[in-house]
Parts: structure tokens; sequence; C-alpha cells
């Protein structure tokens, strides 16, 4: 289990996150939500040690150091790798620095996104090398899996069918989040919904109890940040000087 208590981050005057506490159980696919700036980024970041941050972290009661940080992994969609090397030569650096790496995993979905194995980063399209980072996370073979915003240039079929392998590939116990704005496309997909706003957790759902009950994952965002239906309304009446828009 992955523990946060109290944890902030504040970049000079904007507050990242704001006394965060929350508990990421093994075994669970959650979906992180919220608007542009809302804290989503630094809180995998926070999770995987890329920015100091004040509170606690732990991991199974234990501080995440260099000792237990192969246990989680983080794919981005800000690019993170060598441009300048092919994708076998970035699972080569993953096979030398991590002795969980999935070969078997690693082969099936370079297959599947039929992605060129020599070619560098950096000669491949937006939505190529945000499928690098998705699979290299998924193949170091750690317990929890952080991807942030992991289907950005990606068509909505590639994106349907990878909901489907992935699926198929996790193990029981272990752990994904991932951060998005398609609500409705993963909400047969995640089990839990976590809401961030303005740095703060708003929300925390088991997305099985909400249809149970009748509510879709999409009402339960909308209701939780109050959204307002008729915001368009008004906003093109004071727009356009006319009014029942």
């Amino acid at each position: 289990m992955i523990e946060l208590f109290h944890v902030s981050k504040v970049y000079r005057d904007t507050v990242a996150l704001a006394n965060v506490d929350l508990k990421i159980n093994p075994g669970e696919i959650i979906g992180l939500f919220g608007e542009n700036g809302a804290g989503k980024t630094t809180l995998m970041k926070s999770i995987v040690g890329i920015v100091p941050y004040q509170g606690t972290i732990l991991l199974d009661s234990d501080p995440i150091t260099r000792k237990n940080i192969g246990r989680i992994s983080f794919g981005t969609c800000e690019h993170s790798f060598f441009g300048d090397l092919t994708a076998d030569e970035h699972a080569q650096f993953y096979r030398e620095h991590f002795d969980t790496f999935d070969e078997k995993r690693y082969n099936g979905l370079m297959d599947f996104f039929e992605l060129p194995r020599n070619r560098k980063l950096k000669r491949m399209s937006t939505g190529q090398q945000n499928q690098m980072e998705v699979i290299l996370a998924l193949s170091q073979g750690a317990d929890y899996v952080f991807l942030d915003e992991p289907f950005a240039g990606n068509d909505i079929f590639n994106r349907e069918d990878f909901y489907k392998v992935l699926l198929g590939i996790l193990r029981p116990d272990e752990t994904i989040m991932l951060s998005t704005h398609l609500i409705e496309e993963v909400s047969g997909f995640v089990g839990r919904a976590v809401l961030i706003h303005k740095g703060k957790i708003i929300g925390d759902c088991d997305v099985a109890a909400l249809e149970e009950n009748g509510e879709s994952l999409t009402d339960y965002v909308k209701e939780i940040y109050g959204y307002q239906p008729d915001r368009v309304g008004k906003a093109l009446a004071d727009i356009t000087g006319e009014k029942d828009i």
C-alpha cells in the first residue's frame, strides 16, 4: 500500500497540493480526474520522488528510497526519455536497472502498438512516444504504475483496444493509477475514481457502487465539481448580447 499523509507542494506562489491524504491499495485501477492545473501531475511526481514535497509518503510503511523505488513506475506525456536512443535501446537500459523487467510484456506491447524498435524516439510521432512511455512503465515489473495522460496523441480505436489489453495483462496485485480527462471513455475500465481540485482531494468513490445506485461516473464528477449545465448559454448570452441562447 502507498500512503500519503498531509502532502503539500507549493511552486512559488502556486499551491499545487494542499495537505493531501490518500491510500492506494494493491490491485486497484484508479482514475485520477481534475481540470488542468488541479495537481494531478504533481501528485504523481511527488509519489515517484521527482519533485520535493512536504508531508509523508510511505510504501508498505517504509519511506520511498532507492531501495524500493523500483516497485513504482511512471509514464508521462512529457517525453522524458532519451531522444537519440531507439525503443530497444531503452528496453536494454531498463533490463540493466530493473531485475523485474518483463520481457514478454514488453515484446507483446511493442507488437500490439506496432512500434519501430530501431527508430530513435525523437523520430517517432507524439503518439508513438507516448506509447513508448506506457510500454516501459508497464514492462518495468513495478507493483504500482502511474500513467500521466498516457493516451495523448492516440486515436480512440487505439485507446479502446489498449484498455482491453491492459485488463488482460495486469497481475491481480498490480496497481494502475492514470490521470486523464477522458472520463466517459475510462469509466468501464477504472474501479475507483479520485477527484482533485486546486490541490485538494474532493472526491473518492467506488465506480461499481456508483453504477449500482444508478449514477454514472460522469454524473458523479459533475456533481462533485458543481458543474453548471447552463454556463454555456449564459456565456454566449454575455458574448453576443442575445438572451435565451
